[in-house]
């Protein structure tokens, strides 16, 4: 499949209804091609006054790779519920389970005009707030970072790298991220991209936890 051809929104097509998903939007891919994979679907619904997160996972088979498209427009408070539900079937058929598939998030990438996935198979939310005892860097829905450790700081998003590059004085630093449970999933993916590349330059004597993410 040419991921190319479908740019920023899916199109279904159920019972004569056209719906679509619009994705958010980063500027890196930070990978470019699954292959052997099957698609789920989160669209945005409203119904009177309430907003409504969708599931379409009829497609999706247990050994392949999961590709979780997922409208920006919905709050994290209604789209990780339904992530953890998937990621525990998955993870719980034991039966059809293969070890290496793998589970992504896709995004449009804005500068290579084309299709991208962000890897979460081993990410375990809970919707819960986290230890007072745990350092934490808390993504609110404003686009500002809250630091809590020994002190609390807050500081702008793209302030991030310099922020973990002065904890280098303190080589046990450990690291947890939490987001704003209100927080739209399109800012949370591009918190997430941030948090991605980063980490990939390796920052020293910061250890940053990946596996464990709390939504609140």
């Amino acid at each position: 499949m040419k991921y190319f051809t479908v740019i920023i929104a899916f199109l279904l097509f159920s019972c004569g209804e056209k719906k679509d998903v619009l994705l958010p939007k980063a500027n890196v891919s930070i990978v470019k091609d699954v292959q052997d994979h099957s698609p789920i679907y989160i669209f945005f619904k409203t119904e009177g006054k309430d907003t409504i997160a969708e599931v379409n996972r009829k497609n999706s088979i247990i050994s392949t790779n999961w590709i979780f498209n997922i409208d920006k427009r919905l709050p994290l408070k209604l789209v990780i519920p339904e992530v953890i539900k998937l990621q525990e079937k998955k993870r719980g058929d034991s039966a059809h389970k293969n070890e290496k598939a793998e589970n992504y998030y896709s995004y449009a990438d804005s500068i290579g005009k084309n299709l991208a996935f962000l890897p979460f198979t081993k990410v375990f939310y809970k919707m819960e707030r986290i230890s007072k005892n745990t350092s934490q860097l808390y993504f609110r829905k404003n686009g500002m970072i809250e630091y809590r450790g020994r002190k609390t700081y807050d500081f702008p998003k793209n302030n991030l790298e310099p922020f973990l590059d002065s904890l280098v004085i303190n080589p046990k630093a450990q690291i947890i991220f939490s987001y704003d449970k209100n927080m739209h999933y399109g800012d949370y993916i591009q918190s997430k991209i941030l948090v991605k590349t980063i980490i990939d330059k390796k920052i020293p004597f910061v250890f940053i936890s990946e596996e464990e993410e709390y939504i609140y």
